[in-house]
C-alpha cells in the first residue's frame, strides 16, 4: 500500500481544485493481527493495546486491528493512539462513549487550537481506516444536548474524535452518530482522504432551530492541513457541516448531502491578536441542501478587537481567505444562501464589524439552482479595514416558492469588487454567527 500512496501523490494535479488523494489499494501482506476484546466494563484499554501492538511497523508489513461485528465496545475513558505506521483498522461493531460528563469535562485531551478538547486523539502514517458502511462510533450526545441546553463551547466538552499527524491515510466508510461536540478535528495532517462518511449529530427532543440544542456538532473541522478530500459524506448535525479553519490549504469536499445544520463554513478565523493565518485552495462541489439548513455557505471571522480568551473570546488576528470556489450547489427551500460576515465577537457582543484586518478575496460561486425562503443571493458583511474582493457569481439563482419569485437581492457592505451582479442593497442587520 505505501507505495501505491506515494505513486499516487506524486502525480501531477490535473487542476488546482483536484487534488491527489490516498489509494484504497493493498498490496502488502498483514503481519500481524489484533482482534479487541469487547467483553471489558470500559474497553478503552484493550483498544489502546490493540493499536500498541499492532499499530507500529515498517517497510512492506502492515498490522491489522479488528473490533468484532455487532459488539459494543464500551469506552469510559480518553484515549491516545497516534505515532501509528502501516495499520489497517476494520471497524465492524460500535464504539459507544460512556455518560460521565464530570468524568470527560476534567480529563478530556487538548486538541491544539481554540482551547478545544476531545475524547480520542488518533494519528499516524499509511493508515487505512474502514467502517464497511456499518461501523459506528456513538458519542452518546444526547446526554451532552440536555446538559449543554444551546450553551456554546462549552469548556471541557469533547470532540468525539481528532485525527491528529494523520499522513497519507485513508477513512472510509464510517457512520459517527451523536458526537459529544464536534465529531471529527483533522488537524496538522496531510494527504487524508475521507470518503463515503455519515455524520449524525441532532436532538431528539427538540425541533430543529437555528439556536440549536445541538450546538457545535459540526461536521468535521480542518486546522493546520493540507490536501485533505472530503468525498461522499451525509452529514445532519447542529452547527457547520465542514468547516476549514486556520492554515487549511488545497482541500477538495465533493459530493455532499447536507440535512441540517449551517452549511460549509469558512472559519471561524482570525480569532488569535496578531496571528497570520490562511484559508487557500478550497473546492466544495455538487453538494445538496436541505431545508433545514442555515445557509449553503457561509464565511466568518473575528472582529479587529482582541476581546476574552477562545473559545467564546478573541479576535485581532491576521492573514486571508482566498481562492475558494463552490460550485453546482442544490438548495432545497433552504433559509438563507450565502453570506460573509466579519463580525464575530466575545460571546456574540456586535459591533466592530469594520476592523478585521483579515481579507476574503478571489471566491467564486458557479452554477447554484433550487428553491430558498430567502430573496438574498448574498449577504457580504465585509471589513472595512479590509474589504472584500474579487467576489464573483456565476449562474446563481434560487426560486423562492411562497411568493413565486426569484432571489434578487445582494446585500454588501465593503466589498471593492463583484463580478457578475451588482449590490443592490446595503445590509439589512449586523450577522455575528
Amino acid at each position: 500500500m505505501q507505495k501505491q500512496l506515494i505513486a499516487a501523490l506524486s502525480l501531477p494535479a490535473l487542476a488546482l481544485s483536484v487534488q491527489s488523494t490516498p489509494s484504497h489499494g493493498h498490496t502488502t501482506s498483514c503481519s500481524k493481527t489484533c482482534v479487541v476484546d469487547s467483553s471489558a466494563h470500559d474497553t478503552s484499554y484493550a483498544i489502546e493495546r490493540a493499536f500498541r501492538d499492532c499499530g507500529h511497523e515498517t517497510g512492506e508489513k502492515r498490522g491489522k486491528i479488528v473490533f468484532k461485528k455487532n459488539e459494543i465496545y464500551n469506552v469510559r475513558r480518553v484515549m491516545n493512539t497516534t505515532g501509528l505506521t502501516n495499520v489497517d483498522v476494520e471497524i465492524h461493531g460500535t464504539l459507544l462513549w460512556d455518560t460521565n460528563i464530570h468524568y470527560w469535562l476534567n480529563n478530556s485531551l487538548p486538541v491544539g487550537y481554540q482551547n478545544q478538547s476531545t475524547a480520542w486523539v488518533f494519528g499516524g502514517e499509511n493508515v487505512h481506516w474502514t467502517g464497511f458502511g456499518y461501523g459506528t462510533l456513538d458519542g452518546n450526545g444526547q446526554v451532552w444536548y440536555d446538559f449543554i441546553n444551546g450553551t456554546n463551547n462549552y469548556p471541557g466538552r469533547p470532540h468525539q474524535i481528532s485525527y491528529a499527524g494523520m499522513k497519507n491515510s485513508v477513512i472510509e466508510k464510517m457512520r459517527f452518530v451523536q458526537s459529544q461536540m464536534w465529531t471529527m478535528t483533522v488537524i496538522h495532517s496531510e494527504n487524508v482522504l475521507l470518503e463515503d462518511i455519515y455524520v449524525n449529530s441532532t436532538d431528539a427532543n427538540r425541533e430543529v432551530g437555528f439556536d440549536f440544542s445541538s450546538l457545535n456538532t459540526d461536521g468535521a473541522d480542518v486546522i493546520y492541513s493540507n490536501n485533505i478530500t472530503f468525498r461522499n459524506w451525509t452529514v445532519d448535525c447542529g452547527d457547520d457541516n465542514i468547516s476549514t479553519k486556520a492554515n487549511s490549504t488545497n482541500i477538495l469536499i465533493e459530493n455532499q448531502d447536507w440535512y441540517t445544520g449551517l452549511g460549509f463554513a469558512m472559519g471561524s478565523i482570525g480569532q488569535y491578536d496578531g496571528k497570520y493565518e490562511t484559508v487557500e485552495n478550497v473546492t466544495v462541489r455538487n453538494v445538496t441542501v436541505h431545508d433545514r439548513m442555515r445557509y449553503a455557505a457561509y464565511f466568518k471571522t473575528w472582529t479587529g478587537v482582541s476581546r476574552g480568551y477562545p473559545p467564546n473570546g478573541g479576535g485581532g488576528g491576521l492573514g486571508y481567505a482566498a481562492n475558494i470556489t463552490l460550485s453546482d450547489f442544490k438548495l432545497h427551500n433552504t433559509s438563507g444562501i450565502f453570506a460573509i460576515t466579519q463580525c464575530t465577537s466575545y460571546n456574540g457582543a456586535r459591533g466592530e464589524c469594520d476592523t478585521s484586518k483579515f481579507n476574503i478575496r478571489d471566491v467564486t460561486l458557479e452554477n447554484w439552482s433550487g428553491t430558498s425562503t430567502s430573496a438574498v443571493l448574498a449577504e457580504l458583511q465585509c471589513s472595512g479595514a479590509s474589504p472584500c474582493t474579487g467576489i464573483k457569481y456565476t449562474n446563481v439563482s434560487a426560486y423562492i416558492p411562497s411568493n413565486n419569485t426569484m432571489a434578487n437581492h445582494y446585500l454588501c457592505g465593503n466589498v471593492s469588487e463583484t463580478i457578475g451582479f451588482e449590490c443592490t442593497d446595503g445590509l439589512w442587520e449586523e450577522n455575528n454567527r
